[in-house]
């Protein structure tokens, strides 16, 4: 996947954006009528969607993880559904945390560390199979612009410091769908972190009507890093979040690699990489995506994967009763009310 362009992130339409309109107008007719879409099939439990707005990652897994907390908290037993970005796998098929990243990619492996994950890029069989498997609720990481797949609950997850970009749809700007479709199909907004977008978004969901709910990643051992001298690397949408967050956490960085989101590392970069903490000072660190993403690699990506660390975060809610609340509602509602699978 590339980097994003520096443009889509520039409050006014500059000459890149511009000139990418019609094409940005023709796209977003073609996926707002997709995503508006009735569902083909309905699953026989709960299904709770996060999502983003714009392309790109946005810290949709840490809340699914999140949610499936939740869940359990509630009695029941979770299943995350995922497209399975940056694997050759289509599925449906379970995922098994010691399946090689080429096959399911990433953020399968991430989540099957976490509880039971079905991959499959056609998600009604994948929500089959999960049912089958004992999922008592779905949580699926992505697929909000999918109409495939009815939604119980669809929370979208938003980036405090970037927000929407410029507003405009691909390629014209990050939004994957006219914001005003979207907004329609969402239940709620959750806001990561602090930013100049947050005020913004803010009034965004008021005007639609939306509950609002305000999170940040926390470091699960932050004191693991206080004055250690680091050499970090990721792959991932925003990698300057990353390195910050280190930064946060007490870390000298004596490097920061930034690679675009969802890389597949060469052996000469994992050799570079490995060539710059030769002498044993310093530490590799990246994200715990981007280390799954080296999983069954041999050779110098092998040595890669064992020689680095991950840096571990989990979502905290600041309301994270209200937001127990809301999910509660849901799974109640969709238990006790008339349910019947189709498709």
């Amino acid at each position: 996947m590339v980097t994003a362009p520096a443009f889509w992130y520039r409050p006014r339409l500059g000459p890149s954006a511009a000139l990418l309109s019609p094409a940005a107008a023709a796209w977003g007719a073609i996926a707002g009528r997709r995503m508006r879409r009735p569902p083909v099939h309905r699953a026989g439990v709960p299904v709770l969607c996060v999502g983003n707005f714009t392309v790109g990652g946005e810290g949709k897994t840490p809340t699914a993880l999140a949610l499936a907390e939740i869940i359990r908290a509630e009695g029941l037993a979770p299943g995350f559904l995922t497209r399975g970005f940056g694997g050759r796998e289509k599925g449906p098929v379970l995922v098994a945390p010691a399946d090689p990243a080429e096959r399911v990619g990433d953020e399968a492996l991430l989540l099957a560390r976490h509880g039971l994950t079905v991959l499959s890029h056609d998600r009604p069989p994948g929500a089959r199979l999960l049912e089958g498997a004992g999922a008592e609720a779905i949580v699926m990481d992505d697929g909000f612009q999918n109409p495939a797949l009815g939604k119980d609950l669809a929370l979208v997850v938003a980036d405090a410091a970037t927000g929407i970009g410029n507003g405009r749809v691909v390629p014209a700007g990050p939004l994957r769908v006219p914001l005003r479709v979207q907004l329609r199909q969402t239940d709620a907004l959750v806001i990561i972190g602090e930013g100049a977008a947050r005020a913004s978004l803010v009034r965004v969901a008021a005007r639609a009507g939306l509950r609002v709910f305000r999170a940040r990643l926390v470091p699960l051992d932050a004191a693991r890093w206080q004055g250690e001298r680091v050499l970090a690397f990721a792959g991932i949408g925003r990698p300057e979040k990353f390195f910050a967050a280190l930064e946060a956490a007490g870390a000298k960085l004596a490097g920061r690699v930034a690679f675009p989101d969802h890389h597949v590392w060469t052996e000469n970069e994992a050799r570079t990489l490995l060539g710059h903490v030769a002498g044993g000072s310093i530490r590799l660190v990246t994200t715990e995506k981007d280390l799954a993403r080296l999983a069954g690699a041999g050779g110098a990506l092998a040595e890669l994967r064992d020689r680095a660390e991950a840096f571990p975060v989990r979502l905290e809610f600041e309301e994270p009763g209200a937001v127990a609340a809301m999910v509660r509602a849901v799974l109640d509602r969709v238990r006790l009310g008339p349910r019947s699978a189709s498709g």
